[in-house]
């Protein structure tokens, strides 16, 4: 898969853009804050519903204006398709493929890509509420069904979690609570489906990790992923919510199939759950474990391997979506990395990515880049693309 043109209307510092793109490498450069990550960001949109860099899609639409619109022509199995969504301040977002209408979470379905930038980083040292959404956005990717049941799933849980905090306010017993009898068997019909594809993704991204890791750091740390449970007794210490640490929560054994270890965690954890108002236990407070040399990479990895590791990990999304996904090989996104790394990283890493069909590539400075990914270089300047570079007229700041 590769995108071959790029339209954008009001979206971040451009009020209109044309970009051709070119299979393999593509290069965009310029100085910092021009608008070169706003041009990958809007690509990493169409495939995630999402951004890297901030969680509301209100701060991708321009200033003073009411939407954006984020265009792509893609090229896949000899097939082209025109993919495009419009981001509205006070209305839903619409999108479509070759302009017939779609509901926007199936955008995923027409186009892939997996994107790393410096924000990642918070993979490995942020809050498990980071690693989630990234599993779960993949997890999207590779089935965009999933889309609907991680909805569901929150919208079960926002009913349970209101009805807690009415019981709590109205001091209802537990026993006068035969409503949340059914909102827990919804709840955990949905966490169990969802529990069960993370830890399968996290199985099956293992091998992959360590193939990526070895290749951008040139050393085997053992980087391995284990999945936190909070319905197996994991204790999550989690800023979005009151930690579970303190519950008195059940730790069924290894055998027990996840719908009933599910339905035992919100028994144990009922009462905690009345006198909190929240839900205490669920997909909505697992994490995963990021392990180097056994030891958890949060708080103990260096810059270097906690950078490393994210890398990785993003690297190991994209050799998975390859293989397992219809729509063939993502279009990887690199966002300022090689500023990050010395000369000997930026040509493992160059070689890592050598074999996808379409690369995209930001850089401050074009000599960061090794020249095998220059091929071809787009120079960017305060929201507009200014011409095709040369290495010659490439800007070295």
């Amino acid at each position: 898969m590769r995108v071959t043109h790029l339209s954008l209307t009001d979206f971040r510092n451009y009020r209109r853009a044309e970009v051709p793109i070119a299979a393999g490498a593509n290069l965009f450069v310029g100085r910092n804050g021009q608008g070169k990550t706003n041009l990958v960001e809007s690509l990493g949109y169409l495939s995630t519903l999402g951004s890297h860099r901030v969680s509301s899609d209100q701060a991708m639409i321009r200033k003073d204006a009411d939407s954006a619109i984020v265009r792509a022509r893609i090229h896949h199995d000899g097939r082209d398709l025109l993919v495009e969504v419009q981001l509205n301040r006070s209305a839903a977002n619409r999108a479509q493929v070759n302009r017939g209408a779609i509901k926007t979470r199936e955008l995923p379905r027409y186009f892939s890509s997996v994107l790393f930038a410096p924000e990642d980083l918070a993979l490995v040292r942020g809050e498990p509420s980071i690693r989630r959404r990234f599993f779960d956005q993949l997890l999207v990717q590779r089935n965009p069904r999933f889309s609907g049941v991680i909805a569901d799933y929150e919208r079960v849980l926002k009913q349970r979690n209101t009805l807690l905090k009415s019981a709590r306010a109205s001091g209802l017993k537990e026993g006068r609570l035969g409503t949340l009898d059914i909102w827990d068997e919804r709840l955990v019909a949905l966490g169990s489906e969802l529990i069960d594809a993370r830890v399968d993704l996290i199985n099956r991204l293992s091998a992959p990790l360590i193939a990526a890791y070895r290749s951008v750091a040139g050393d085997d740390h053992h980087p391995r992923l284990m999945p936190l449970l909070t319905i197996r007794g994991a204790h999550v210490d989690d800023v979005d919510g009151d930690s579970s640490g303190e519950d008195e929560a059940v730790t069924p054994s290894s055998g027990v199939v996840t719908e009933d270890a599910f339905r035992q965690a919100l028994a144990a954890a009922r009462r905690k759950e009345l006198d909190r108002g929240i839900t205490l236990v669920g997909p909505h407070r697992d994490d995963v474990l990021f392990e180097l040399n056994g030891l958890p990479a949060k708080g103990y990895a260096s810059h270097g391997e906690s950078w490393s590791f994210a890398l990785a990990l993003k690297l190991a999304s994209a050799e998975l979506l390859r293989h397992e996904s219809s729509t063939g090989d993502p279009v990887l996104i690199l966002d300022d990395v090689f500023a990050e790394l010395d000369q000997a990283r930026r040509r493992m890493l160059a070689t890592a990515v050598a074999g996808y069909e379409q690369v995209l590539i930001t850089a401050a400075v074009y000599d960061d880049v090794p020249e095998e990914l220059t091929a071809h270089t787009v120079r960017i300047e305060a929201g507009a693309v200014v011409e095709d570079a040369t290495p010659e007229e490439s800007p070295h700041v």
